[in-house]
């Protein structure tokens, strides 16, 4: 049996995913701004550089409005177009990822049990209630509030310290190569992949994660096998 002291979860695209679609959203930003709709929402994600900024998210994504308004030849208020997209989302509308429950569940049985998010308090509690996740963890941490964000291990020493547990005995299960996985291992813990996008190879581009999962279910049976 695989033994840890802890087991660390990410959120988005790791437990729950978002049930709306791009589409979806990047339409909206142009109904709400009251705009002739241009380009597509892979224009906008391409034009995005990194994650959304958590301190000044509509700043970010003015400036992506603004490159996609340049490639199809508008001059339009990006800035409208970029706050129609924030009042759009619904940070409500998520679900579990297959295999979430019982992999939580699994986790509770043999560690102490932690969330890791690169997003605000403001933004994640919201999904964490709309799931009753709120009491789900021992510890919640909100990187997205933090000076320094994953990939930096700062968020996974924050996680650990109430346990006074050995990094080297704890694991991180996370979606993505370069926040978790490689976070996690500069902090010392093991990381387990679980990719959003299944994929034929699951290419781990150059990276190292211990553990590869197809679905969170594959986590239960690490944790529970003989």
């Amino acid at each position: 049996m695989e033994t840890f002291d802890v087991v660390l979860f990410d959120l988005d695209g790791t437990l729950i995913q978002n049930d709306q679609t791009g589409e979806d959203i990047y339409a909206g930003a142009f109904a709400f701004a009251d705009i002739d709709r241009f380009g597509d929402p892979s224009d906008l994600w391409s034009t995005l550089d990194g994650p959304p900024d958590p301190d000044d998210p509509e700043t970010q994504l003015t400036a992506g409005f603004d490159r996609v308004a340049t490639q199809y030849g508008r001059n339009v208020d990006a800035r409208a177009l970029a706050r129609g997209l924030m009042e759009t989302v619904d940070h409500t509308a998520v679900s579990f990822r297959e295999g979430a429950i019982p992999a939580l569940d699994a986790a509770r049985e043999h560690a102490h049990v932690g969330l890791v998010t690169n997003g605000p308090e403001r933004r994640q509690a919201i999904k964490l209630d709309a799931l009753d996740l709120a009491d789900a963890f021992d510890v919640v941490v909100f990187a997205g509030d933090m000076a320094r964000r994953k990939p930096h291990p700062d968020p996974f020493d924050r996680a650990l310290a109430p346990f006074d547990a050995d990094a080297a005995s704890s694991l991180h299960v996370g979606n993505s190569l370069e926040f978790d996985v490689a976070g996690a291992q500069t902090a010392g813990l093991e990381a387990a992949w679980c990719p959003v996008a299944e994929t034929d190879t699951f290419d781990t581009e150059g990276y190292s994660p211990e553990y590869v999962l197809s679905t969170l279910y594959e986590l239960v049976d690490i944790l529970d096998a003989p």
